[in-house]
C-alpha cells in the first residue's frame, strides 16, 4: 500500500480498472497517511474524511460492478482552498475569509466529481493567491519537499506539497502569474497552465479573472492530459507515439535567461541537451515582446485583483500578511486611463510574440530564475522578499501576460524545472509535447 502514495494518478486508476487496487482502501491508505504526517497541518487546511470515504465506496462499488466513470474514478486528490466545496470551508489562505463555507461546489469540482475522483480535502495557499513563494504566515506556510528551510513556492503552494509528500495522488491548483507552475518546479511536479478560458472559473475564488486559470499538479504529463480533461467534462487526448524528432523549439535570449542563479541555469542547460539528443531542433531567438508585456503588466494583474478585493480588503487590512496587503494596494496606485493603456499595449505585444514565434513548436525555458528562498529570510527581510518574489514568477508571469498555455517539467536538479509554452488554445499539442520531453529527460 505505500507504493500507492508514489504512483501516478493514471497508474493508480488502471490498478483499479484491473482489480489490483480496492478504492476504499486507497482512501483509507491516504487518509492514515495525513492523519500520521508530521507537517499535516501546514498541508490539509481541511480533511474532508466524511466525503472522501463516500465517494471512495461508491468508486468501488462501481469498479465491482463494471460501471466505472472514468480512468481516473475512486483516485483520491486535493484541492486549493479556493474551489468551493458545499458545506466545507473555502477561505482561499485568508482570515479575510474565515468561516466562509460556499453552498455549493464549484463547476470544476462538480465536473470531478461526476468522472468519479475522490477528495481529500482542501489545502494551504498564498494569501488569496497573491504571492509566488507560498509564504503565509495569516494561515500556514506548507514545507518544500528538497529543503526544509525553504519555501514550497505558490501560491498552490499545499496543493504541491501535498503530492510532493504522498498525501495526495494529485492536486488541482490555479495559475495567474506562476501560481501552478512554480510550486510544481521547486517539489519536482509536472504543472500545466491551461490556456486562459479553457476552464470554467465558476464558484473559484478570484485573483485577476483576466488571468485566472486552472491546473492540476501532479506526476506525469499523463495525469495532466488525464486531470484536465475530467475538469473541463472532456476526452482526454491520446499521448501515444509522442516524438520530439523534427520538432522546433525556440529559447528567449530575451528577459527569460537574464539573472538565473547557478543551479537553474545549469539544469536548464543539461535538459536542453536531452531534448537536442532526442531530436528536437532548437534555436536562441530574441523577441522584445516579452519584454514588453512585462513592462506594461503593473496597472493589468495588480489593479485588477484591487479592484476585486477592496472593499474587503479595506473593511479589515489588519487581518492581512503584511507584504500581500502591500502588493493588493499597488492596484490603487493606477487610473482608468492607466489600466486602458496598459491593455492596449499588451494586445499589442501579444500580437507581436504570436509573429515572432510562430514557426516553433514551444518556446523553452527555466521555469524559475531562483531555488526556493529561505524561508526565515524572507519574514525579517522586506527588500529579499520582493526581490525574490518577483524573480521567482518572472518567467512564468510571461506566459499569463501572453495568454499562452505552458507546462513544466522536474529534471534532474531538485527544484529546477523546464518549461515548454505554447501558442493559445494549443493544450493538446502541449501535452504531446511534454510527454515527449518527459521521457527524453527521464
Amino acid at each position: 500500500m505505500q507504493d500507492w502514495l508514489t504512483m501516478t494518478a493514471a497508474d493508480l486508476g488502471r490498478g483499479i480498472g484491473a482489480g489490483r487496487i480496492d478504492p476504499v482502501a486507497l482512501c483509507e491508505a491516504y487518509l492514515t497517511a495525513i492523519e500520521a504526517h508530521p507537517l499535516r497541518d501546514r498541508i490539509y487546511a481541511r480533511v474532508t474524511a466524511a466525503r472522501a470515504r463516500s465517494e471512495a465506496a461508491a468508486a468501488a462499488k462501481r469498479a465491482q460492478s463494471g460501471q466505472r466513470l472514468s480512468l481516473l474514478d475512486g483516485v483520491p486528490i486535493s484541492w486549493k482552498d479556493l474551489y468551493d466545496t458545499a458545506g466545507i470551508g473555502t477561505e482561499a489562505g485568508s482570515r479575510l475569509l474565515a468561516g466562509r463555507v460556499p453552498e455549493h461546489d464549484a463547476l470544476v469540482v462538480q465536473n470531478a466529481t461526476a468522472a468519479g475522483l475522490v477528495c481529500l480535502g482542501k489545502v494551504h495557499m498564498s494569501e488569496i493567491a497573491f504571492s509566488g513563494l507560498g509564504y503565509n504566515p495569516s494561515t500556514a506556510t506548507p514545507p518544500c519537499v528538497n529543503d526544509a528551510d525553504a519555501v514550497p513556492g505558490g501560491s498552490s503552494s499545499g496543493s504541491a506539497a501535498s503530492v510532493a509528500f504522498g498525501l495526495a495522488a494529485a492536486s488541482i491548483g490555479s495559475d495567474t502569474g506562476g501560481s501552478v507552475r512554480i510550486p510544481s518546479a521547486w517539489n519536482d511536479l509536472v504543472g500545466l497552465k491551461t490556456t486562459h478560458g479553457r476552464l470554467s472559473l465558476e464558484g473559484v475564488v478570484p485573483l485577476a479573472l483576466k488571468f485566472d486559470t486552472i491546473g492540476p499538479l501532479c506526476r506525469s504529463v499523463e495525469d495532466a492530459a488525464l486531470l484536465t480533461a475530467v475538469l473541463e467534462g472532456s476526452k482526454a487526448p491520446d499521448l501515444r507515439g509522442a516524438s520530439l524528432k523534427g520538432r522546433r523549439f525556440a529559447i528567449l535570449e530575451t528577459v527569460m535567461l537574464d539573472g538565473i542563479r547557478d543551479a537553474p541555469k545549469s539544469s536548464f542547460i543539461q535538459a536542453v541537451a536531452k531534448l537536442e539528443a532526442a531530436g528536437a531542433v532548437i534555436e536562441t531567438i530574441t523577441v522584445q515582446a516579452a519584454q514588453d508585456a512585462l513592462d506594461v503588466s503593473g496597472p493589468l494583474i495588480t489593479a485588477e485583483a484591487y479592484g476585486l478585493w477592496r472593499d474587503v480588503i479595506e473593511a479589515a487590512p489588519e487581518k492581512m500578511y503584511a507584504e500581500i496587503l502591500r502588493r493588493f494596494r499597488l492596484g490603487a496606485e493606477y487610473s482608468g486611463p492607466d489600466y486602458v493603456s496598459a491593455w492596449a499595449k499588451l494586445d499589442a505585444a501579444r500580437a507581436a510574440y504570436d509573429a515572432a514565434t510562430a514557426g516553433y513548436d514551444a518556446i523553452l525555458a527555466p521555469t524559475a530564475p531562483v531555488l526556493p528562498p529561505n524561508l526565515e529570510r524572507l519574514n525579517s527581510d522586506h527588500d529579499y522578499y520582493v526581490t525574490e518574489n518577483l524573480l521567482a514568477l518572472r518567467n512564468t508571469r510571461i506566459g499569463n501576460l501572453l495568454g499562452l498555455c505552458a507546462l513544466t517539467l522536474p529534471t534532474a536538479t531538485p527544484s529546477c524545472g523546464l518549461m515548454l509554452m505554447c501558442a493559445p488554445d494549443l493544450d493538446t499539442g502541449l501535452l504531446r509535447l511534454g510527454a515527449a520531453a518527459e521521457a527524453a529527460l527521464a
